[in-house]
């Protein structure tokens, strides 16, 4: 078994720069970079602490790494506690459960008046700030978001590292049809390239965050993120920059997960399989055409 690492840059960081060269360098090309410092003018209330003092109360649903199967509903929690109780579970021991999409508006109103949107040229979704939690065995798994926003991706408490791949790459990293991941099976800290040759060939970034650091994600681009303590983050989303990919973000939402979710509802893990035997036998077929050409 040939087992090895991706092909990875580290990330460009900067310190924050005008509106006009973020668009020109970053937001036009679509090109990621972490912005250092950028969250130096916000208040101290982005802790661990401070978060607990305003919702301790509430009841969180928590999600692990284990990937849905059958019939089983990605959004379905396996458990849930009271968010005190989570806090200082992220504090105290590594855990891999995660709080997925807390939206600020919804649970935490408070932290709304506690940040400032950046100034860097992107028109935020304001409706949805939301928070995202993790211990220190917290995995996300490689995906990209299904609406294609560009998000600002800011990280609070401990550290994380994030692995990015653009658009492109999608071809090499095994992509399930009628979805935004790529076949679960796949270690994406250790990628079996004997069984898995393709990904011998994606090209991508590697990023580790720290607390106020902010990573821009153009829309599209995939991420798979290990926590590497207990940390949270917020994800500013802005809406679809252009015609195209605002019709694509509508096939995705009203058209593709129709489909899937169907699917998976009539058939469960078969469908599951199908999608895996699929995408398995499509980029094999890549590799093949690409090993004619070469010949």
């Amino acid at each position: 078994m040939l087992m090895g690492i991706f092909n990875l840059e580290p990330l460009e960081r900067i310190q924050p720069i005008p509106k006009a060269e973020f668009i020109k360098n970053y937001h036009r090309p679509q090109r990621p970079v972490l912005i250092e410092n950028l969250t130096n003018a916000w208040n101290d209330k982005w802790t661990f602490d401070h978060v607990k003092s305003l919702v301790g109360e509430q009841t969180v649903p928590l999600y692990d790494n284990k990937p849905a199967q059958g019939k089983e509903s990605v959004y379905e929690p396996v458990t849930s506690m009271r968010f005190s109780e989570y806090i200082d579970l992220l504090k105290t021991q590594p855990t891999d459960l995660r709080i997925f999409f807390y939206t600020l508006k919804d649970h935490c109103p408070q932290l709304l008046e506690d940040f400032e949107y950046p100034d860097i040229g992107l028109k935020f979704f304001k409706r949805l700030p939301a928070l995202f939690f993790g211990g220190g065995l917290s995995k996300v798994f490689a995906h990209y978001d299904i609406d294609l926003p560009d998000n600002l991706h800011i990280h609070f408490e401990g550290s994380k590292r994030v692995v990015l791949f653009g658009p492109d790459q999608s071809k090499y990293l095994y992509k399930v049809p009628f979805s935004i991941h790529n076949i679960d099976k796949i270690d994406m800290e250790n990628p079996d390239f004997d069984r898995y040759p393709a990904l011998k060939y994606a090209r991508g970034y590697e990023v580790y965050m720290k607390h106020g650091d902010a990573l821009y994600m153009p829309g599209g681009w995939w991420h798979y993120i290990t926590y590497l303590d207990g940390g949270f983050s917020m994800t500013l989303r802005a809406l679809p920059r252009t015609p195209e990919r605002a019709a694509q973000m509508l096939y995705n939402v009203f058209v593709m997960r129709l489909i899937d979710n169907t699917m998976r509802g009539i058939q469960g893990q078969k469908w599951l399989d199908f999608k895996e035997r699929w995408a398995y036998r499509r980029t094999q077929r890549l590799l093949s055409h690409r090993s004619q050409r070469k010949t």
